[in-house]
């Protein structure tokens, strides 16, 4: 089923996938697994990682064939979620995803992040570490000056002294109060940037904790990186969410959210 950007607010939207296109089985095959756990989500995973910590760092297929693996996905039924890093990605990326996402690193890049606002695309910008939660707005009206409203906002923590992040749970309100929808990543905010030496690593321990919180402030979405056997992950299996606890995670969350929202 399609993820149209009035969804944002009717429900609670779940954005769940790997990290990055280890291979074009393992992206079916985590589609699959994810939909048989919750139904309804939306797939992401990236086709390059270009900010891993170490350039040894697997960084997945590159454009043109993460686009057409992720084209398969679509196929199969899936909406889907991918980030892009340059301008010049925007279009080809568009051609394939329904949402596009403007890393973290990058949520300041105006060429970027008017690039994705010319695609008509819904863009997710992911807010940086080290943007205050009354600023990020700045960066969607870059996107709607092309045009296009359609702009979602993502938390995923803020830096807090070395290798570690933290969560104000009161930016939630404040960039929902900008007036756009915002996404809560539960996998990224407890991440541990270079906490690993050559990687990150990270405290999956408080992926739920996190998630549960974020949700009965009121919000509109979960982001949550998913993988089968997260020890083997090619890319941040150390804050990764195994695929076997999904299930439980989601109907906690939407309980939460149905209490927040009156439904329950």
């Amino acid at each position: 089923m399609p993820i149209e950007f009035s969804d944002f607010g009717k429900r609670l939207v779940l954005i769940a996938g790997p990290c990055v296109i280890e291979s074009e089985e393992h992206v079916h095959r985590m589609a699959q697994g994810i939909r048989a756990a919750v139904g309804e989500f939306v797939f992401k995973a990236s086709f390059d990682k270009a900010n891993r910590t170490s350039a040894e760092a697997y960084r997945g297929p590159g454009l043109k064939e993460g686009l057409r693996i992720l084209a398969g996905v679509k196929a199969a039924g899936f909406p889907i979620l991918t980030d892009i890093h340059e301008a010049g990605q925007a279009e080809a990326a568009a051609e394939v995803a329904d949402i596009l996402q403007i890393p973290a690193f990058l949520c300041r890049q105006t060429d970027l992040l008017i690039a994705a606002g010319r695609t008509g695309r819904i863009v997710n910008i992911k807010k940086g570490q080290f943007v205050a939660p009354h600023d990020i707005h700045r960066a969607a009206e870059k996107v709607a000056s092309t045009g296009n409203t359609q702009v979602v906002l993502t938390e995923r923590g803020s830096s807090f002294g070395y290798n570690n992040l933290v969560v104000d749970m009161r930016g939630l309100k404040i960039m929902r109060d900008a007036g756009w929808p915002v996404v809560f990543d539960a996998t990224h905010s407890v991440q541990l940037p270079g906490g690993a030496g050559a990687s990150s690593g990270g405290q999956p321990q408080f992926i739920g904790p996190l998630a549960r919180a974020a949700v009965a402030v009121g919000i509109d979405g979960v982001f949550v990186e998913t993988h089968d056997a997260p020890e083997k992950a090619l890319s941040d299996g150390a804050n990764a969410l195994r695929l076997d606890l999904l299930a439980d995670f989601w109907r906690g969350l939407l309980k939460v959210d149905g209490a927040v929202k009156g439904q329950g």
